[in-house]
């Protein structure tokens, strides 16, 4: 029977093989075509559930090249699926050109739900509000993270990160604010999976320790904004005076009981 879509876009597991869907599976061996990142790594999830279905590379070093050739197979009337080597494709994985020319020759697409590195970690951290912002990886720069944080420092902010990278991108943001909150998780759906919620310097202090091993999925917990009008004009009038900042600190968080720290990170 025809399907009533001519492209998948198909989550497969982050870590636990066993968390993919029925109908991921089912798609997976229907459709004529599988485009995928790395032959080699989706070859083991396709033998395990023992899908023959032939697969074609599609990566960020050929996906210009290889959307003309994905586009006339469909065209053909092939059916083909699209998975990347972990999670849900299109999230900091290649797809965006493709997609476009599916849209632009109306091609009829789907997404499955399945495996999101994002979703699985953000469900199980604690947080007073729904809103966060996904940034994908950071930027490598230390001017370029710590814009990036102050642009967005009153929302949640979550991102990937490799193992090589995490303790420099965690000492950049403790620059920044030394008592940031920071939620981490590593291995996520394997054995050895790690969730730590703490203080950046406790959080630092316990990868500094570790060997550091797995993808990780982090978030900077959002700055409370400041309910007192005009503090920063408080704060200078205060300074002209020649009150030192450790006083300033304790005259406003004394007059208008705000939390201290919050008041350190506009003095310093």
């Amino acid at each position: 029977m025809k399907r009533k879509f001519d492209f998948y876009i198909i989550p497969t597991p982050i870590g636990n093989i066993s968390d993919i869907t029925l109908r991921a599976i089912d798609v997976l061996k229907e459709v004529d075509i599988i485009a995928c990142e790395d032959s080699r790594v989706t070859q083991k999830l396709l033998n395990h559930y023992d899908i023959k279905t032939k697969c074609i590379s599609y990566h960020k070093y050929n996906e210009r090249e290889r959307v003309s050739s994905i586009i006339e197979y469909l065209q053909e009337g092939k059916t083909i699926a699209l998975v990347s080597d972990a999670g849900t494709p299109m999230i900091c994985d290649p797809g965006s050109i493709l997609l476009s020319e599916l849209k632009r020759n109306n091609i009829k697409v789907t997404s499955l739900p399945g495996a999101c590195a994002v979703t699985t970690f953000i469900s199980q951290i604690p947080r007073n509000t729904e809103e966060f912002k996904f940034v994908g990886f950071l930027p490598k720069s230390e001017k370029q993270i710590l814009d990036l944080y102050e642009k967005n420092k009153y929302t949640n902010i979550v991102f990937y990160e490799s193992p090589n990278r995490i303790l420099k991108t965690l000492k950049i943001l403790q620059i920044k604010n030394q008592n940031l909150m920071i939620a981490i998780g590593r291995e996520l759906t394997k054995i050895f999976e790690e969730i730590i919620v703490d203080k950046i310097e406790t959080v630092i202090e316990h990868f500094s320790n570790t060997d550091i091993k797995g993808e990780f999925v982090c978030m900077i917990f959002a700055q409370q904004k400041t309910q007192i009008p005009d503090i920063n004009n408080k704060i200078e009038k205060l300074k002209q005076q020649g009150f030192k900042s450790k006083d300033i600190a304790n005259i406003i968080t004394t007059l208008y009981e705000i939390n201290k720290n919050e008041v350190k990170n506009l003095l310093y």
